[in-house]
């Protein structure tokens, strides 16, 4: 417990300095235990650039706080689903700018394509450059229910992330390194997609 409380403070605080969740924004999770499941995150509404491991909540599947203190995020839904339906142990929630602006723009086609860039080895799974990947996007719902049911119907064909539009992605792995590495490597992608569409413009 105490371990994970570090491992997943740091990261936090490492996606911050990246300006990958300034302000409130974001959320994050880690399994402790599948049966019954518990997952520790970090409470909704505060700076995740400045959370301390005595500051993480605990939730169950329910999406209820068993224990610290502060509020669940209304997203924790989500997390739920994703770790029940792709077996994750962690799920990471960025809000950068290259992945709000990609997600708005790539609404209307369902997905994004990256293809043929060497950091797609990075993705679990790719042993190749000379491959693409389909992040799916999906459109955003303040209703949690409808924006998780939408989700669930893309797990199976998402490489480890998913974009939920206007709003950021969503990256999972067996682990928090895996699903920390898994959130650099899309948005790195993200990035590099956002500036060749800039280029594009001005060619």
């Amino acid at each position: 417990m105490v371990q994970a409380a570090e491992e997943l403070t740091s990261t936090m605080k490492l996606l911050h300095q990246r300006g990958w969740c300034d302000g409130t924004g974001g959320n994050f999770s880690v399994v402790l235990d599948r049966q019954p499941l518990r997952l520790l995150m970090a409470p909704s509404g505060v700076d995740k650039g400045s959370v301390d491991s005595e500051d993480l909540i605990e939730v169950n599947s329910s999406g209820e706080v068993i224990r610290g203190r502060g509020k669940a995020s209304a997203e924790t839904l989500l997390h739920l689903r994703i770790i029940q339906c792709c077996r994750a142990g962690a799920v990471l929630h960025t809000h950068s700018i290259a992945g709000t602006l990609l997600s708005k723009m790539e609404q209307a086609s369902g997905c994004l394509y990256l293809e043929g860039w060497e950091m797609l080895k990075g993705l679990k799974g790719v042993t190749t450059h000379d491959t693409s990947v389909s992040v799916p996007v999906i459109a955003n719902n303040q209703d949690l229910q409808k924006l998780s049911d939408s989700a669930v119907t893309r797990l199976t064909e998402a490489p480890n992330g998913l974009l939920v539009s206007g709003h950021g992605l969503y990256a999972w792995g067996d682990n928090l390194k895996e699903a920390r590495r898994h959130t650099e490597i899309l948005e790195f992608l993200l990035e590099l997609t956002w500036r060749q569409s800039l280029l594009r413009i001005h060619q």
